[in-house]
């Protein structure tokens, strides 16, 4: 319980100190410092506000859906509820009559005194308005109210989630409240100030109601996304977090990945957690009931997962008429693969027509506790997972599972020869040189001669003249980020790899040079979002050693091989 109530509270603080928490701190501020004044009592407030933002957040967090159906209120019922509390203590900060007024219904309560009154109802209302950035803690209590899997380990993470996420804000408010009882400026000029309060808090309560704070939101540099991968990628915190989100997707063990007979592991868990659909409108499992089903995790940019795109094609022309039913779930990777935008764009190139969802947050990946992209679960028509395939490959055997499922679901199928001997596509061999990435936050095989990543600033980096198989180094001046390096001055890269297939994953505007000793020079013309480039193809692998010249302003993230 411990190790858990630590992974929580470090998940909130980090939350916390995110830039999805900017919209609230004039609002904490200003309602910390309340009517103002010099009264001891009135260090009790920013506490007794953020207690009701802990309390409200906890509970509408884990049971919020089930509290609303049961009372049959709209989805944003709290909301609303909370802009409107936002308003009315803005207001009563212009018009103190109007605030005793408001404040007036809880006089009675016992140990609440006209001081600070509307402290904790002001907290309560903002916990509904509280929506933090959505990180790996996060996630599996959002699949554990969802799903009602509500129990101490859930109830432990949320709550100290909550009073993380809330550590920073109570700064805030304490300062305010300082500020209101120590400053002589304030009590000087208390109507004044208590006037640009209430202002100041009602056109907030106006930008979130119509989510202008979004826009300035993304504007924002995430300065915290290293810090939250970190903790996402840490296999004790996985751990820890996988029983959160309840038993429903235990049995899911049963099944050993890539095995070629067919198991029984337990009902398939519902898409949750998602964003938009493409190629159709929403759907559950319990729509499907009766059709084979074949979930894919995959991710745009993912080379892998795209070498792996022309098998799902053959098998949903082939198959679908005939009771299968392919869904993607696109989990992303990268940050840049959470645009909508990029992922519509990435389905029509590759001309998917299969339905497919959006997995910004990781909520579906995590109920499937999964681990790779690509991988594919082929789930029977009674609902029931049956096979679990991880990365590339196997590609016959699923085919002949998935075959196996169909003539199971309906005897009298007449099923057409394979398809899978048709695909054309680049399959890796054994022995090539894995993935490598760039970035800070999950840097891997970089091996120059100086320099080092160092998140957030430009350095100067050094070719290695003699590249160790399978790294690279960097040269030049490159701005590193937690995602990607970014090419500025005299920027270049050398690449030692065995492949017959090299891709670059790149974004920006420019030009990458490609040089490989005995070869005449390639220009790769980069434009736009980040993408996958292919910078050798040869019909067989060998290994060789290639130098990269980039052109400023090119972001490159990813080699891969095939």
């Amino acid at each position: 319980m411990i190790t858990l109530a630590f992974i929580g509270l470090l998940g909130g603080l980090i939350t916390g100190v995110s830039p999805c928490v900017l919209p609230m701190l004039p609002i904490i501020f200003f309602a910390g410092a309340g009517a103002g004044g010099a009264s001891t009592r009135r260090d009790l407030r920013p506490v007794k506000i953020i207690v009701g933002i802990v309390v409200s957040f906890s509970v509408f967090t884990l049971v919020g859906s089930v509290i609303l159906s049961a009372l049959g209120l709209p989805d944003d019922f709290l909301r609303w509820t909370g802009l409107t509390i936002l308003t009315l203590v803005g207001l009563g900060l212009i018009v103190p009559a109007l605030g005793h007024l408001i404040e007036k219904p809880f006089y009675r309560l016992p140990k609440i005194n006209r001081n600070d009154s509307g402290a904790f109802v002001l907290g309560l209302g903002l916990g509904t308005l509280y929506v933090p950035c959505a990180g790996p803690v996060l996630a599996a209590i959002t699949v554990a109210g969802a799903t009602g899997n509500i129990g101490w380990r859930t109830v432990v993470l949320t709550v100290s989630f909550a009073l993380g996420a809330a550590l920073p804000l109570l700064i805030f408010a304490a300062a305010g409240s300082r500020i209101s009882q120590r400053v002589k400026a304030y009590r000087s000029h208390a109507r004044g100030f208590r006037l640009g309060g209430g202002v100041v808090m009602i056109l907030l309560a106006g930008a979130l109601a119509f989510n202008i704070t979004d826009v300035i939101q993304r504007e924002l540099p995430s300065y915290t996304s290293g810090l939250e991968k970190k903790v996402a990628e840490n296999k004790t915190v996985q751990g820890a977090l996988a029983p959160a989100i309840g038993d429903a997707s235990a049995e899911l063990s049963k099944c050993t990945p890539g095995a070629a007979e067919l198991a029984s592991c337990g009902a398939a868990p519902e898409f949750r957690g998602t964003q938009k659909w493409f190629n159709g409108s929403p759907t559950t499992l319990a729509d499907l009931k009766g059709k084979v089903v074949l979930v894919d995790f995959w991710a745009y940019s993912c080379i892998n997962c795209q070498r792996a795109t022309p098998h799902l094609l053959a098998w949903d022309k082939a198959y679908r008429s005939l009771g299968l039913e392919i869904i993607g779930v696109h989990s992303p990777e990268f940050a840049f693969e959470k645009d909508a935008r990029n992922v519509g764009s990435a389905i029509r190139k590759e001309g998917i027509e299969y339905p497919v969802v959006q997995d910004n947050n990781l909520a579906t990946w995590t109920a499937y506790r999964n681990q790779y992209w690509p991988a594919k679960y082929l789930i029977d028509a009674d609902g029931t997972v049956r096979a679990i395939t991880f990365g590339e490959g196997n590609y016959a055997q699923t085919e002949r599972q998935l075959r196996e499922l169909l003539t199971t679901a309906n005897p009298n199928t007449k099923l057409p020869e394979p398809v899978d001997g048709t695909v054309k596509t680049d399959v890796g061999v054994d022995g090539r040189t894995p993935e490598t990435y760039l970035a800070y936050s999950r840097s891997t095989n970089l091996a120059g001669t100086s320099g080092k990543l160092t998140p957030g600033k430009t350095v100067a980096f050094g070719l290695n003249p003699a590249q160790p198989n399978d790294t690279y180094s960097l040269g030049g001046d490159w701005a590193v980020g937690t995602q990607s390096v970014t090419s500025t001055s005299g920027s270049r890269a050398r690449l030692n790899f065995n492949a017959s297939k090299v891709y670059h994953v790149l974004s920006g505007h420019g030009t990458v040079t490609v040089s490989i000793p005995g070869e005449p020079d390639r220009v790769i013309q980069v434009d736009g979002t980040p993408n996958a480039y292919q910078l050798v193809g040869n019909p067989t692998t060998e290994r060789k050693t290639m130098t990269l010249t980039y052109t400023p302003g090119i972001s490159a993230f990813t080699f891969s091989f095939g």
